[in-house]
């Protein structure tokens, strides 16, 4: 059986690869305690994404695997997310009553964010129904391949506890943690450059 094909991400795409997001985010501890409802996770969290992300659609790091078995949206050196967008996006989707919460991890994990040129993962995800077979490693190990041209450090922040192993064996360092009020904790991990 042949490895499936490493890409970047084609015009006419960028629907496919938020999908994959969702399906891969529907158990997220931050995500699912902003959207904790079938309808409002559907409803709001593409958008959500596409705030936090959506600069790597635009510079043309976005990669996947194959038939969108897996999806990682990367931010080259200089480029942060949009946090107007960001805030807006919260501010009109997410319950009053999270907004202190989950504003203060976001300017704790700001703070946090390394201050030189480095690339930035914001969202990776694998299917869901693919999950748990090796596809995310795969995805991961081309993307550092690129990454790693540029000599950089490579940095990330993952809600999820259970990706700090995954993400520790691709040469991850946990940096820190992001928590406030109810909002669970936010990791960040640092590679060293290669």
């Amino acid at each position: 059986m042949s490895e499936p094909d490493f890409m970047v991400l084609q015009e006419g795409e960028e629907q496919r690869a938020v999908d994959v997001l969702v399906t891969a985010f529907t158990a997220d501890p931050v995500i699912r305690w902003l959207y904790p409802d079938a309808t409002g996770y559907l409803t709001h969290f593409p958008a959500f994404l596409r705030a936090f992300g959506g600069k790597a659609f635009t510079s043309r790091t976005v990669w996947r695997l194959g038939e969108f078995e897996a999806v990682a949206l990367w931010f080259p050196p200089h480029v942060e997310p949009d946090g107007g967008a960001l805030i807006a996006e919260i501010t009109q989707s997410v319950s009053p009553d999270r907004h202190v919460d989950i504003f203060g991890v976001l300017d704790q994990m700001d703070a946090a964010h390394p201050t030189i040129p480095h690339w930035y993962l914001p969202w990776f995800g694998v299917d869901a129904a693919r999950q748990n077979k090796g596809i995310g490693s795969e995805l991961l190990r081309n993307c550092l391949l690129v990454v790693d041209q540029d000599h950089l450090p490579a940095y990330l922040e993952t809600p999820n506890p259970r990706n700090l192993p995954f993400y520790a064996r691709h040469g991850f360092e946990k940096t820190g943690v992001s928590q406030a009020g109810a909002c669970p904790p936010v990791y960040s991990m640092l590679r060293p450059p290669r």
